[in-house]
């Protein structure tokens, strides 16, 4: 009875498996490129049916120090509507030294600088410190 009651349960567990909701139908891509050239640069883009668009170019850059590999330098942007009806935007930058820079009207943004704590800063801007021999500062 313990061998059936088993058997029960798996082939219970695994329908409930083949019966869980699976996803829509497929996206279908309305227009797809993609462009290696040799020296390493690329080009890519595609738009979906449902309004989705993507693309981006690459260069290969060489590095800035002897013993730095080389880095790709990404310029790109995509953009969607959310279920809602809202549409996001996104352009980017993306290298070796700054990484990946997004730009979008729905990305939150640092608030200003107070202005007391901004006066202080251009002050320490403007009076650097200076070692004196020995390792004190003045």
């Amino acid at each position: 009875m313990d061998w059936l009651g088993a058997c029960i349960i798996i082939l219970g567990c695994a329908s409930l498996i083949n019966s869980a909701p699976q996803g829509g139908e497929p996206i279908k891509i309305v227009s797809q490129t993609s462009d290696v050239d040799p020296d390493g640069g690329y080009r890519w883009s595609y738009e979906t049916a449902n309004g989705i668009k993507a693309e981006e170019t690459g260069t290969l850059k060489k590095g800035t120090q002897p013993d730095n590999e080389d880095a790709i330098v990404a310029k790109g942007a995509f953009s969607y509507t959310d279920l809602e009806g809202n549409s996001f935007s996104i352009t980017y930058d993306a290298d070796d030294v700054g990484g990946f820079q997004p730009v979008g009207n729905h990305l939150p943004t640092p608030p200003p600088i107070p202005p007391a704590i901004q006066k202080a800063l251009d002050w320490i801007a403007a009076h650097p410190e200076t070692a004196k021999p020995g390792g004190k500062r003045k």
